[in-house]
C-alpha cells in the first residue's frame, strides 16, 4: 500500500513548503505529484494534507506518515550505500565460528592481518564448541566455519586450508614415550583427556579408535589446551591433539608425542562458506591470508590433497 516514492513525496512537501517546490525537488510535474498524493490518500482512506492552508499543513495522519518516512528513508539510503560498496567488493560481513579448540593459535594472527586489509568488513568470531555451526552457516547466521568435519550440503562449499597430523601427547615418564607409534589397544589402557564436546566430533574416536571398536579405560575433559597438556605432563592421562598445536609444549619438554598407528592419522582443516558467497573478494582474501600465515607459522602441516 505504501512505497518509497510516497514517503519521498511527503518529505519533499514538508521541506519545500508547497506542491510547486516539492515537484521541482522530485523532478516531476505538479500535476503528477498531486495525482500521486491523491492516490495514496484514497488507499489510506484519509487526508494527509490540509490544502486550504498556506503553507500546506499536514494532518495527524500525514504527520504519522512523515514519522514513518523519517525512520525508513535514512535506513534505505544507508542500505543502498552499503550495497553499492558491497557490489564493489569493499565491504561485507564475515561472522565466523570455529569447531577447533586449538585453532586460535593460527586464526588470531590471520584476523589481525585481515582487519588491516579490510577495515570496512564487519568481523565477528564465535568459539562454536557448544553448538553445531554448520546449520547456522546454511541459515545465514554465520558466513564462515572452520571445521575438520565437513557435512555434505548443496549450499556449502568447503575450502581445504591444510592437512595436519593428529598425534597422541603422553607424559615423558609414560611407557608410551618410547614407542614409535601407538595402537588402539594401547590407548584402551589409558585415561583419555578431551575437550568437552560430543564424542562424534572428536577425531581420536572417529579416525582411530572406532574402527578398532576400542574405548579408553577412562575419560575426562578440560576446556583449555594448556590445562589438558598440564594434566598429561603430570601423568593424569593422554590426549590427541594436532601436531602443530603441540609444538610449543614439545619445545618446553613438557610432554612427548606419539604417532597414532604406523602411518599416522591425518586430517584436513576446511573453511566452510555458502556457495553464493565463496567468490566475494573479502572472503577470497581471508582464505588466502589464512593459508599463507598457516604455512608460515605452523610446523608439520601439509598442503591439502588435490
Amino acid at each position: 500500500m505504501i512505497d518509497i516514492r510516497h514517503l519521498e513525496t511527503l518529505t519533499a512537501i514538508r521541506e519545500g513548503g508547497s506542491m510547486v517546490e516539492a515537484s521541482e525537488r522530485l523532478h516531476v510535474t505538479q500535476s503528477a505529484l498531486s495525482h500521486q498524493l491523491r492516490e495514496l490518500e484514497d488507499r489510506l482512506g484519509t487526508q494527509l494534507l490540509n490544502r486550504r492552508t498556506r503553507p500546506l499543513r499536514f494532518t495527524t495522519a500525514g504527520l504519522r506518515m512523515l514519522a514513518l518516512a523519517d525512520d525508513v528513508l535514512p535506513r534505505m539510503r544507508t542500505a543502498e550505500r552499503e550495497l553499492k560498496r558491497l557490489a564493489a567488493g569493499r565491504t561485507g560481513r564475515l561472522h565466523m565460528a570455529i569447531e577447533c579448540h586449538s585453532c586460535f593459535q593460527w586464526l588470531m594472527p590471520t584476523l589481525d592481518v585481515f582487519r588491516e586489509q579490510w577495515p570496512d568488513v564487519v568481523l565477528d568470531l564465535s568459539a562454536a564448541f557448544s553448538f553445531a555451526p554448520l546449520p547456522a552457516l546454511t541459515r545465514g547466521d554465520l558466513d564462515l566455519v572452520i571445521t575438520s568435519d565437513p557435512i555434505r550440503s548443496e549450499s556449502i562449499s568447503y575450502v581445504p586450508l591444510f592437512r595436519y597430523e593428529l598425534v597422541l601427547a603422553v607424559s615423558r615418564k609414560s611407557p608410551l614415550a618410547d614407542a614409535k607409534f601407538v595402537t588402539p589397544a594401547q590407548v584402551a589402557e589409558q585415561t583419555l583427556i578431551t575437550y568437552p564436546v560430543d564424542r562424534d566430533r572428536l577425531d581420536i574416536y572417529t579416525a582411530f579408535l572406532d574402527a578398532a571398536d576400542v574405548e579408553p579405560a577412562e575419560t575426562r575433559t578440560a576446556e583449555l589446551t594448556p590445562m589438558i597438556v598440564q594434566l598429561v605432563a603430570s601423568g593424569r592421562g593422554v590426549t590427541a591433539i594436532p601436531n602443530w598445536a603441540l609444538t610449543e609444549y614439545l619445545d618446553l619438554g613438557m610432554v612427548h608425542s606419539c604417532r597414532l598407528g604406523e602411518t599416522g592419522v591425518w586430517r584436513t582443516l576446511y573453511a566452510g562458506v555458502r556457495i553464493e558467497d565463496e567468490q566475494a573478494p573479502y572472503i577470497q582474501d581471508f582464505l588466502a591470508v589464512a593459508k599463507e600465515l598457516s604455512f608460515k607459522n605452523l610446523l608439520g602441516i601439509k598442503a591439502p590433497k588435490s
